[in-house]
């Protein structure tokens, strides 16, 4: 229990855990070219803050309710097909972020560090945060194992999937669930506005080196795992952002990754 007194090592194992759960989510964000969708959701967690500190409840409460009360608007619009996806994500993505932070400026009794929630503040990670962090990551990981094989056929086949009676409707409705559980996980890591970032590019960097995609989740984890820990170094040897310091590691295993030939597995 040491180790959990120094806040540096409470960070580390709180991204690591957070990367366990990216990783296997993220392949199927890339998969389904949604990562517009994810930064849509992760700019609404700012107003999932304000929702909290207003209801004075744990933030990753707000944050979750927020964000996947915004996957459901983004649902039900998609299904309708009245509007363009991209108008959508657009107008939900900047007003959600621009109502969250007129929120937290009206509530004067508020005083909120804005920067820590944007970019992440690894001073802010708890035990209590540990807790969620590993508890809420253990039961998106069961439930996307349980969804991985229908997952997999809706995304490369939704019509066959839906024909061979996979609830394509129903889902859907719980992957966006779940990336809502790991935005609101990760906000205090890597911050609301780089959280996509995790999902993203360490799963597209194992893309290049997979050849299933069970490979993939397992690299994008692997890869994850190790820009937490290099991101996380750094910051603390040269006084930089965690969050903004973890992409930049995950960047750099990217650009590494592409050094190699494709494999076979697209």
């Amino acid at each position: 229990m040491m180790i959990l007194d120094d806040f540096f090592w409470r960070a580390v194992i709180a991204g690591i855990g957070v990367a366990l759960v990216a990783g296997p989510l993220g392949c199927f964000v890339v998969w389904r070219r949604m990562s517009y969708l994810g930064d849509t959701m992760a700019h609404s967690a700012l107003l999932g803050i304000a929702l909290g500190f207003f209801l004075e409840v744990d933030l990753m409460l707000g944050v979750f309710a927020v964000a996947l009360a915004v996957a459901i608007l983004l649902f039900i619009f998609q299904r309708q097909k009245q509007l363009a996806n991209d108008a959508v994500l657009g107008t939900l993505s900047h007003a959600s972020l621009a109502m969250g932070v007129l929120m937290i400026s009206l509530m004067t009794w508020v005083r909120a560090d804005l920067m820590e929630y944007l970019f992440g503040d690894i001073l802010t990670v708890s035990l209590i945060d540990l807790y969620w962090i590993y508890g809420g990551g253990i039961l998106i990981l069961l439930t996307l194992h349980r969804l991985w094989r229908p997952l997999l056929a809706i995304t490369f086949d939704t019509e066959l999937a839906q024909a061979e009676g996979v609830p394509v409707i129903r889902i859907q409705l719980v992957f966006m669930l779940l990336v809502a559980a790991v935005i609101a996980l990760s906000m205090k890591i890597i911050g609301i506005l780089l959280v996509t970032s995790l999902l993203i590019i360490p799963v597209s960097a194992a893309r290049r080196l997979s050849q299933t995609p069970e490979q993939m989740a397992l690299g994008g984890v692997l890869i994850g795992i190790a820009s937490v820990v290099l991101g996380l170094g750094t910051s603390l040897q040269i006084d930089t952002p965690s969050g903004p310091s973890i992409v930049i590691a995950s960047v750099l295993f990217f650009f590494a990754a592409n050094l190699f030939p494709l494999r076979k597995f697209q």
